[in-house]
């Protein structure tokens, strides 16, 4: 008669290294998660009292949801504007780098889109208002001339440029670096058996991206991209500084001297002439960007997570 014994379950040993590197990558994500929580927070408090403050006791002269849905209007199309213009581009240059470029150029242009993502939004702001505004406004007012049929450009042509479109390209150009360089990360992660694949039945090399790099990648560029809206959403100095704001306006017309203003402008151009209740009007403002910015996160990781067996970024 004979018995079998049952196998010894093996006992793992986790080195002290292990233990120590998991209990602070815990700890650094609870971290994160507080100080969302707090900010939260300290948002939702501070910012009822202004929710709820009557349209008299406010500097605004309006109630709540007058007072903010012109700033979240205006944020909302300067990022979106701002994304339509920068993500072609962005996977323009990253494609080219990639898989166009020959080797040192790629690397030397890589470098230097590094680099401008470092920039201050400070810089980005003069050179919006001291470069870039007054050279559009000729094509602004062809803009006006031309396609004033289109609410978009309706006119009359601002006469210095510091409009919502001016805003948009400027924000456009921040997000660009950091959009490009993630998209050119992303591209060189598509399998090279993928790439030769499509090349040995006869593709050529833009149909080459456009079947093997663009599906791989899909779920990564829309991290890059939302990454991108985040700070374009958020973006102050910048935007404060190109910007010739028309207080409480809602417009369609991009090339006119009224313009929306945003959330994060109208907290720092604001703040420091406010008190009583109107600081906590323009606190619930911040909890109101504080919400936008949260949801689309929410939607881009929903969208990635939908693509993820394709993505070189998970």
């Amino acid at each position: 008669m004979t018995s079998t014994l049952a196998p010894r379950k093996r006992r793992v040993v986790r080195r002290r290294g292990d233990r120590i590197f998991a209990g602070l990558s815990t700890g650094a994500g609870l971290i994160i998660l507080l100080v969302l929580a707090g900010v939260a927070a300290f948002l939702t408090i501070e910012g009822i009292p202004g929710i709820l403050a009557h349209p008299d006791e406010v500097k605004s002269g309006k109630s709540f949801l007058p007072y903010v849905w012109p700033l979240v209007y205006g944020t909302l199309i300067a990022a979106t504007i701002a994304l339509i213009i920068a993500v072609p581009v962005a996977i323009g240059v990253a494609l080219f780098i990639s898989h166009y470029a020959p080797r040192k150029m790629g690397q030397t242009l890589g470098y230097l889109i590094d680099l401008l993502a470092a920039v201050p939004s400070v810089v980005y702001g003069l050179w919006g208002i001291q470069f870039l505004a007054p050279h559009l406004v000729p094509f602004y007012e062809w803009l006006a001339k031309h396609l004033s049929f289109i609410p978009f450009f309706a006119g009359p042509a601002s006469a210095t440029g510091r409009t919502i479109m001016t805003a948009c390209i400027v924000l456009a150009v921040m997000i660009l670096p950091i959009m490009t360089a993630i998209c050119r990360e992303i591209f060189l992660q598509t399998p090279r058996l993928h790439e030769e694949a499509a090349l040995a039945l006869g593709a050529t090399r833009w149909e080459m991206a456009r079947m093997a790099i663009f599906p791989y990648a899909r779920s990564g560029i829309v991290s890059a991209a939302m990454l991108g809206l985040g700070r374009a959403l958020g973006e102050t100095l910048a935007v404060a500084m190109v910007l010739s704001v028309s207080v409480g306006v809602v417009t369609a017309n991009l090339i006119s001297s009224t313009n929306p203003s945003t959330i994060a402008a109208n907290i720092a151009l604001s703040f420091n002439e406010s008190s009583g209740l109107s600081v906590n009007a323009l606190i619930a403002s911040g909890l109101v960007l504080f919400v936008i910015t949260f949801l689309v996160n929410f939607a881009a990781r929903a969208i990635v997570d939908r693509r993820k067996e394709f993505s070189g970024a998970n």
